[in-house]
């Protein structure tokens, strides 16, 4: 909604907040993003509705916002748009500098992450059992050897704000090639992170979490329009790995604490050939 009448310094910031809301939206390429090709673009970059649509905020709304008109513009919103326009930490700070809110609320807290000398230990004695701690938005807190092998992936490698599940799957060929069932494990996956989340609706950690996987994948959007939700459950998956063909394991979860979401995921051979082949794979030694 319209606000009070603006100050000549604060019209001068609405107007440039514009200028680089328009700027941001006409850089990107949609087609990275995986948006799909509807009719001829006049312009380049991404459509004002595009943007609302991967923010979740109204089209009109962002349409003042962008035009520089006077309305109000909470952080949640401000950065959920900032997620959706791709914009680094200078460029979110700028971001709400110039909307006059204060200093954005880092999407990660890693001191708050950091893994449990008890938890590596555990984790190392359950090899070759391949295992993994995440939290409740799915990023990987821990994980031992036997997991990388499995899943093809040396995490060592992956910046430690990539090292989420939902996303990596979304995002790295070679960690979905191992998932043998992808179209049951994607909405599973959603449906999980989406129930999960509704205690979690005012924060901003979840609220950039949700944004990135939007502004990622087609599969993500499509999915999350179904609103299902689910809780975590142990389950059988299967895995598809070049050494041994596909073997299936069985998820069993553990809740290190009951506040605050981490779990512990241990992946255990169902039969004997299953058995059999991540005793290979342990041998073999690579991804």
């Amino acid at each position: 909604m319209p606000s009070a009448p603006q100050t000549d310094a604060a019209a001068h910031r609405t107007r440039e907040l514009g200028t680089f809301l328009r700027s941001r939206r006409e850089s990107l390429d949609p087609v990275r993003l995986g948006l799909p090709r509807v009719g001829r673009r006049r312009t380049p970059g991404l459509r004002r509705e595009e943007v609302a649509q991967l923010a979740e905020v109204g089209v009109t709304w962002y349409t003042w916002l962008e035009q520089g008109r006077p309305i109000q513009a909470s952080a949640r919103s401000l950065g959920a748009i900032a997620v959706a326009l791709q914009c680094s930490a200078a460029e979110t700070r700028h971001l709400f500098a110039l909307a006059g809110l204060g200093e954005p609320v880092a999407p990660h807290a890693p001191s708050c992450e950091r893994l449990s000398t008890a938890s590596r230990i555990l984790l190392d004695q359950l090899d070759p059992l391949p295992a993994l701690i995440q939290n409740a938005r799915f990023d990987i807190l821990g994980y031992n050897p036997a997991y990388s092998r499995l899943i093809g992936v040396d995490l060592t490698q992956v910046p430690h704000e990539d090292r989420n599940c939902i996303y990596l799957a979304l995002t790295h060929p070679v960690w979905r090639s191992r998932l043998a069932d992808w179209n049951d494990i994607l909405p599973r996956m959603v449906a999980s992170f989406r129930a999960a989340m509704a205690g979690h609706l005012e924060d901003p950690q979840w609220g950039a979490q949700l944004q990135r996987f939007l502004s990622i994948s087609a599969d993500f959007r499509d999915t999350w329009q179904r609103n299902e939700v689910r809780s975590i459950e142990n389950q059988s998956k299967r895995f598809r790995h070049p050494l041994v063909g596909v073997l299936e394991l069985q998820q069993v979860n553990w809740w290190s604490a009951p506040r605050n979401g981490d779990r512990l995921l241990v992946y255990v051979p169902v039969d004997a050939d299953s058995e059999r082949a991540l005793k290979r794979i342990a041998e073999d030694g690579g991804p």
